[in-house]
């Protein structure tokens, strides 16, 4: 019933593991925005 305990290293890993996918979402985000931000540009 109780959840596993992680160690602070695991805990660590995790969360940068997290901030990584999170900055490759949010590079996405921003060369979708740009593309479109020349498109208005160019019209």
């Amino acid at each position: 019933m109780f959840k596993q305990k992680k160690s602070f290293e695991e805990l660590v890993k995790e969360n940068k593991q997290a901030l990584l996918k999170d900055k490759k979402a949010m590079e996405k985000i921003e060369k979708r925005i740009e593309k479109r931000h020349k498109v208005i540009k160019l019209t």
